[in-house]
């Protein structure tokens, strides 16, 4: 039977070349989420865009490892978001991210943990 929570999209866009402590960041943000126990965690990458300095980034074909964008989305209760955003606050990861309320659930078999 499908259960249907409510919580909330937590997102982050960052470069795809940022670093933090010598981790890419949304390879750092991932496993810091992963790590407060957040159920599950993705990164899309962008294929044009532009951000908060106004430049404007594309993916060209003889040009594809571009600094462009990277979202990362989670879908999480609230105070799994705001324990997460804490987290990345204290370390001074540099990222911007969206917070939007969600309804979620899972369809068909859910999968066992390990």
């Amino acid at each position: 039977m499908e259960t249907q929570r409510q919580g909330v999209l937590l997102s982050f866009y960052c470069h795809t070349r940022a670093r933090h402590d010598g981790v890419l960041v949304y390879e750092w943000l991932l496993e810091h989420a992963r790590q407060q126990g957040v159920g599950g965690g993705s990164a899309f990458r962008a294929i044009s865009g532009f951000g908060r300095h106004g430049v404007l980034r594309e993916e060209q074909f003889f040009e594809l490892a571009d600094d462009l964008a990277i979202k990362l989305e989670f879908l999480l209760s609230e105070a799994q978001a705001r324990a997460l955003l804490e987290t990345v606050r204290a370390s001074g990861v540099d990222a911007v991210y969206a917070l939007a309320p969600a309804s979620f659930g899972v369809l068909g078999k859910t999968p066992a943990r390990d």
